[in-house]
C-alpha cells in the first residue's frame, strides 16, 4: 500500500484552463517581463471590478509592502504611534517599525479572534492621555479570513480622525455585511502568497480610495520618480511594482476566485459536521448573526487543555530543526525547544501526530506582544490572544484538500484522543 499524499494546510492551485500560463505565455512573447505591463494593469482591474465601491488598487511585490505603503501615506513615521491587532501574522506589524513607528498591541474579542473595538478605543485614550498625541493609524487584521468588526472600527476611528489600514490579507474575498474586506478603510491590503486564497506567486496590493490617493501610492511604488528625462526623486520611494510575469498568474487566478471561495467555505462545513460530537475539540466559526461572511481561508479548532493526547508527555523535548509553518531554507535553530509563550502539550502533540499522518497542521499566530522583537512595546490586553494561541491549531482547507481528505484528517484527530 502506498504511502498517503501529504495533505497541505492551503495550497496554489492552478485554473483547469491554464490561462495563467496563458497569460504568462504572452508576457514572454511581448517581452513584457519587468515590474509593468498589460498583466498588471489587467490584474489590476480585474481586482477593482471584484473588491468594487469605486476603489483603485495598485499590484505590488507583497502583501507586506502594502501594509508599508499603506501606512506611509496614511502619514505615519518615526516616533509615532499605530494602534495594530496583537494576533497576528507579523507583516502586520513590522512595516510600522520600518517607518520607525511604534507598534501599539490591541488585544482580540472572542467571537472573531480579532481587534476587540472597546480596547481599541481604550488605548486610543490611553496613548493620547500619555503622549499628546493622537495615534496615526490603525491595523485590523482578518484573522484566518474571519471579517472584523469594521463598522464599530471605523466609527472609532473616524472619532478620533484616525486613518484604518486593513490587514486583509488573509481575508480575500471576505466581507462584512455584504461589503469586501478592504474596502472600509483609507487603504486596505492584500496578499496573494502562494498559500493564499489565490495566489501570484508572490505578490499583493493595495486598495485605495480613489484616484488621488491611487497616484500617490503608484508614486511612492515607483521610487517616486519624477517626470524629467532623467531620474529625479524628490521624495524616498519603493520598488514595490508587481511583475508582469506574476500578474499574469494573478489574471487567470480571478478566474476561479469564486471557486476557491466556494471549497473553502464548503471544508468548514465538513468540519463543523464531522468534528461536532468530539468531546473537547470546537471548530471555530464565524458568528451567526448574518453579518459575516468569512472565506475560511484556513479552518481553525481549539483543544480544551484536559483532552489527552497520545504521545503527549513528549511534547517540546526536542528542538525543532526543519521548518514548521511554510519557511523552508530560511529558518535559524532554536536553543531551547520551548519558550514563555507556547501551545499547550496536547496541542503540539497532535500537531505531530498529524505531521506523521501526512496531514500539514500548524498552530495559530503566536500574538504579537509576547515576540522578542516587540518586548516592551505598548500592548493593551484581555488575555484572548494568548488564550487562543494555547489551544488552538489551524487544518488544511485549500483547494487540493477532498471531502476525502477531511474525513482523514477528522479520522486522525478521533484516533490521536486517548
Amino acid at each position: 500500500m502506498s504511502e498517503r499524499k501529504r495533505i497541505y494546510l492551503c495550497l496554489a492551485h492552478m485554473s483547469e484552463a491554464g490561462l495563467e500560463q496563458k497569460y504568462i505565455k504572452e508576457a514572454f512573447d511581448t517581452n513584457w517581463v519587468v515590474p509593468l505591463g498589460p498583466n498588471v494593469n489587467g490584474f489590476e482591474k480585474d481586482l477593482e471590478e471584484f473588491v468594487g465601491e469605486g476603489k483603485r488598487v495598485v499590484a505590488l511585490s507583497a502583501g507586506t509592502a502594502a501594509v508599508h505603503l499603506g501606512l506611509l501615506a496614511a502619514g505615519v513615521g518615526p516616533g509615532d504611534d499605530v494602534l495594530v491587532q496583537s494576533f497576528t501574522f507579523c507583516a502586520s506589524t513590522h512595516p510600522i517599525t520600518y517607518l520607525g513607528a511604534t507598534p501599539v498591541m490591541i488585544d482580540s474579542e472572542p467571537d472573531t479572534w480579532n481587534m476587540d473595538p472597546e480596547l481599541l478605543e481604550e488605548a486610543i485614550k490611553d496613548r493620547i492621555a500619555k503622549t499628546g498625541k493622537t495615534p496615526k493609524a490603525i491595523v485590523p487584521v482578518a484573522l484566518y479570513g474571519m471579517p472584523y468588526k469594521a463598522d464599530r472600527i471605523m466609527e472609532i476611528a473616524n472619532k478620533y480622525g484616525i486613518p484604518v489600514v486593513e490587514d486583509a490579507a488573509e481575508g480575500f474575498g471576505s466581507k462584512y455585511k455584504g461589503r469586501v474586506l478592504g474596502t472600509f478603510g483609507k487603504y486596505g491590503v492584500l496578499s496573494f502568497n502562494g498559500n493564499k486564497m489565490i495566489t501570484t506567486s508572490g505578490g499583493g496590493a493595495l486598495i485605495t480610495e480613489d484616484e488621488d490617493h491611487w497616484r500617490e501610492i503608484m508614486m511612492y511604488a515607483t521610487q517616486y520618480r519624477e517626470s524629467y528625462p532623467y531620474y529625479q526623486h524628490e521624495k524616498i520611494g519603493y520598488n514595490y511594482r508587481m511583475s508582469n510575469i506574476c500578474a499574469g498568474i494573478g489574471r487567470g487566478q480571478m478566474t476561479v476566485v469564486d471557486q476557491h471561495l466556494e471549497h473553502h467555505k464548503h471544508v468548514q462545513k465538513m468540519y463543523e459536521e464531522l468534528l461536532a460530537n468530539v468531546p473537547g475539540i470546537h471548530v471555530h466559526s464565524q458568528p451567526a448573526t448574518g453579518e459575516y461572511d468569512s472565506n475560511y481561508w484556513l479552518c481553525t479548532i481549539t483543544i480544551d487543555p484536559e483532552v489527552k493526547i497520545k504521545g503527549q508527555e513528549n511534547a517540546y523535548k526536542t528542538i525543532v530543526k526543519g521548518a514548521v509553518g511554510g519557511a523552508a531554507g530560511v529558518i535559524h535553530i532554536a536553543e531551547s525547544a520551548t519558550t514563555d509563550c507556547q501551545p499547550n502539550d496536547n496541542v503540539e502533540a497532535l500537531r505531530v501526530l498529524m505531521d506523521q499522518a501526512q496531514i500539514e497542521a500548524r498552530p495559530l499566530w503566536k500574538p504579537m506582544h509576547k515576540q522578542p522583537c516587540y518586548k516592551g512595546v505598548p500592548a493593551y490586553l484581555n488575555g484572548v490572544s494568548e488564550n487562543m494561541f494555547k489551544i488552538g491549531m489551524c487544518l488544511p482547507a485549500g483547494p487540493y484538500v477532498s471531502d476525502d481528505d477531511v474525513k482523514y484528517i477528522v479520522e486522525t484527530i478521533k484516533a490521536s484522543i486517548l
